[in-house]
């Protein structure tokens, strides 16, 4: 699907023209042109990349397959940049999507296979003329922002996870936990191995390194650096606070170990003179002394019961019990 907007000093002047009128935009020199490729057929893939823009083969290739690390590439006459936004559900770990930019002087081209709230947010004040879209790295600032804050919904879910974890293992009853610790570890990790490279990229851009971008959109490019900066060290804290909290899991699970070793051996040393004494008296040897007696039989219900009692009363002595 092709989504295309072409602006003149800030206004919205045409829309989703069809492919011969985006060539006559692209040679027009006065004009601002986006288009957005949402999960493209080969055909368009080709007739926009290749035709109309002629971007360099390389670039198109990295375009089309998917990557898991973000990157740029300056190529003169435009920067080809790829970026990840997220996606969150509670049932799953999050996703991430794969955004490709082109950026030139008087263009942007962005190509993902899966929808992306960033760029239907833009599509959305573009429709409207919302903003004044006058320079296209002003254009691309504005789709990277969005995506950079479209990761605050995922770092909140991240954090109430964090929390709910916290007072699971508190409570008295916290069950196996090992899965749901290991999955949020793993996405914790994910999200700063997307954040780390994305937040490099963004920080070649804010530099100044590409003739591309000129120098008054810098500081916004440093902002959304900076943004991207601050959910990394949020990762990091939450990286933290899981080590901590699976510490804590183990600590508790092995006391409530420990708790039930001690209630069995409990158990056992209170039994244990009843244990000894029956199989004493239970040899069946034909000269026992105690056989003889008339009050054997009571002496040994006696001795159990009396040596029962001080087990009982040595095991509540040492908080077996």
């Amino acid at each position: 699907m092709i989504h295309s907007f072409i602006f003149s000093d800030g206004r919205l002047v045409g829309q989703d023209l069809e492919l011969e009128a985006l060539r006559l935009v692209r040679a027009d020199k006065g004009l601002l042109l986006w288009v957005n490729l949402e999960n493209p057929t080969e055909e368009e893939i080709k007739s926009i990349l290749e035709n109309v823009f002629q971007f360099h083969p390389l670039a198109i290739e990295d375009c089309i397959a998917p990557t898991s690390l973000p990157k740029v590439e300056d190529y003169e006459e435009y920067l080809f940049l790829v970026s990840h936004g997220v996606d969150y559900s509670r049932t799953e770990k999050f996703n991430t999507t794969e955004l490709s930019v082109f950026l030139g002087k008087e263009y942007v081209v962005t190509f993902h296979r899966q929808p992306l709230r960033s760029i239907q947010a833009v599509r959305e004040r573009c429709a409207k003329n919302i903003g004044g879209i006058r320079s296209a790295d002003r254009l691309a600032h504005l789709i990277l922002d969005l995506l950079t804050d479209n990761y605050k919904p995922v770092v909140d879910e991240l954090r109430g996870e964090i929390e709910e974890i916290e007072e699971t293992v508190l409570a008295k009853s916290a069950g196996d936990l090992t899965p749901a610790l290991l999955q949020l570890k793993s996405e914790i990790s994910h999200l700063r191995q997307i954040v780390r490279p994305q937040r490099d990229v963004i920080n070649r851009l804010a530099h100044g390194e590409s003739k591309i971008i000129r120098p008054t959109s810098l500081p916004y490019f440093r902002d959304v650096r900076d943004n991207l900066i601050r959910i990394e060290e949020t990762a990091a804290g939450f990286a933290d606070q899981l080590l901590i909290s699976f510490d804590l899991y183990l600590n508790k699970s092995a006391f409530e170990a420990n708790e039930g070793i001690k209630v069995l051996t409990a158990l056992t040393a209170i039994t244990l003179p009843a244990v000894v004494i029956g199989t004493w008296y239970g040899m069946n040897f034909e000269h026992m002394p105690e056989l003889d007696s008339p009050y054997g039989y009571y002496g040994c219900i006696a001795a159990t019961a009396v040596l029962t009692v001080l087990m009982w009363r040595w095991c509540k002595r040492r908080k077996f019990i």
